[in-house]
């Protein structure tokens, strides 16, 4: 009989454990090559504002952009960048959702206030020929609990768990993409800057030669021809600079707009385009990686373990739901006894409902959930596929522009020496303006190419940071912050995360939370 009783209650313990009916998940492998490319543009960098044996993960972003007026324009983009805000509240609100479905996990206790009826009936009515009425008092404490046999409600509960960790790597992703938003448009402020500075230096050149050649055609030594070509040079600078202009002012307010408010007046002074100290060689690392430094990637992951969970909770659907059901109270026919001796009243109801006929309803969102996952799969392989991209582009991109800003600065070295000596031979009478014209332009295009050049490869550097999951903390050395908590710098728009929330959950090694028990 003791045997009997200790098997007894074995089998119980693991049926209000919950049966799992969750498929076992396993991570997809990654569908890329176990290394970055190789090869001529994939070479190291051959100059720069020095390396690191850091991952970028562990680069803070005040290290990696030295620069001290954009280090403020970032740090007032993490405190009112409203995308950033919007983040930091979806990661609430996902908790929010998280604790409801937690809660179903526990009795629902209710409490029902003292309950005071009356049914009378007309003297006619009664067999008696007297009117009477009946009254009824009663208090009650109330519970109701679903006893989780096959596991629905915990696979619902693993399911919006692994969506709130989604979110809160959706929150940190949209912090380091702030960051190398940022750094990209005030670079671009930079490069608008030094196209105008080329552009005005070229328009008082032209301006300065037109007035040359209009006082020798007024005086018969130059045609008209010379002079309707250094016309055309002083149109096109001026076509150039309300252009260049126009989108200077355009990239000011898209900077605005990402720091989310007017940019102070007492900003550092800003270091021009081609002395940033933006850190040029940071390691790669491997591929696999990323899968621990992306926070796209674990956003993904995350949501394809919820889809996994889903399975589980749609398996369930099929198996029967049990709920006990209790109440404990008093009741009394008189107001003064209802808490009297002998007054109290209980009732214990279970309940079993189980699925006989639903017209393949069940089966259908059973197959909902499976392809759902298959497209969570997908899903997750297309963000390894686009973060190998990335970083790729990046590292190709960091191999070859020192060679082309050397090239091009040579080449407009080359352009400036030929603008000199067509004007040597125009001013001596040896060749004809038309010469002159097209070496000037030629120069102007030239500056515009080399700056260009400039912006692209440090912009390109910022992007490689943030695909190899840099932005993340502020200084190199710091701790890595959980995904759902926010930095210093945005205090302001963080809340208390699920931790403080939920004391019985813990963290995962990545910083975001792990699920409880």
């Amino acid at each position: 009989m003791k045997l009997y009783r200790c098997a007894a209650g074995a089998l119980l313990a693991t049926l209000a454990a919950g049966c799992a009916l969750q498929p076992v998940y396993q991570r997809p492998a990654a569908p890329v090559s176990a290394s970055f490319p190789a090869g001529e543009a994939y070479k190291p960098p051959s100059g720069g504002a020095g390396g690191t044996t850091l991952p970028a993960a562990d680069i803070g972003w005040r290290n990696f952009l030295p620069d001290p007026r954009l280090q403020r324009l970032v740090e007032l983009a993490l405190q009112n960048n409203r995308d950033l805000r919007v983040a930091v509240l979806n990661v609430e609100k996902v908790q929010a959702q998280y604790r409801i479905q937690r809660a179903a996990l526990f009795p629902q206790v209710n409490v029902g206030v003292a309950d005071a009826s009356g049914k009378g009936t007309s003297g006619n009515a009664s067999s008696s020929g007297n009117s009477s009425v009946n009254h009824n008092y009663s208090a009650d404490l109330s519970a109701s609990w679903e006893i989780d046999f096959f596991g629905r409600l915990r696979s619902l509960s693993d399911a919006a768990i692994e969506q709130y960790l989604a979110s809160a790597h959706a929150r940190q992703a949209a912090e380091i993409l702030l960051v190398s938003q940022v750094a990209d448009q005030y670079l671009t402020t930079l490069a608008y800057d030094e196209e105008l500075a080329v552009t005005q230096k070229t328009l008082e050149t032209a301006q300065a030669s037109y007035k040359i050649v209009k006082l020798q055609f007024d005086t018969g030594t130059a045609s008209e021809l010379d002079l309707r070509l250094s016309q055309t040079t002083v149109e096109q600078a001026l076509a150039n600079h309300a252009a260049q202009l126009r989108l200077r002012a355009q990239a000011g307010n898209a900077l605005v707009l990402l720091v989310g408010q007017p940019l102070p007046q007492d900003l550092p002074p800003a270091v021009r385009l081609g002395a940033q100290p933006i850190l040029a060689d940071i390691p790669a690392g491997l591929p696999s990686d990323l899968l621990a430094r992306r926070p796209d990637i674990l956003q993904a992951e995350a949501m394809l373990r919820s889809e996994n969970a889903d399975i589980g909770a749609a398996r369930a659907a099929f198996f029967p739901r049990i709920t006990l059901t209790g109440t404990l109270g008093t009741a009394s026919s008189t107001l003064s006894g209802l808490f009297a001796a002998g007054s109290s009243a209980w009732s214990f109801v279970p309940s079993l409902i189980a699925p006989i006929f639903n017209a393949g309803a069940n089966q259908a969102n059973l197959d909902i959930a499976k392809v759902q996952k298959d497209i969570g799969v997908a899903q997750y392989e297309k963000a390894i596929q686009t973060a190998f991209r990335e970083v790729s582009d990046g590292l190709a991109a960091r191999g070859t522009y020192d060679d082309q800003l050397a090239a091009l600065q040579r080449y407009t070295d080359a352009q400036q020496r030929r603008l000199e000596l067509a004007n040597m031979l125009y001013t001596n009478g040896i060749d004809s303006y038309l010469n002159v014209l097209t070496a000037q332009t030629d120069l102007y295009n030239a500056q515009i190419a080399l700056v260009s050049a400039r912006l692209n490869r440090l912009t390109s550097l910022v992007d490689l940071y943030r695909a190899l999951g840099g932005g993340w903390i502020e200084h190199t050395g710091d701790p890595s912050r959980p995904a759902d908590t926010a930095g210093s710098s945005a205090q302001s728009s963080a809340r208390q995360g699920l931790q403080k929330a939920q004391p019985g959950m813990q963290r995962m090694d990545t910083g975001a939370i792990s699920q409880a028990g």
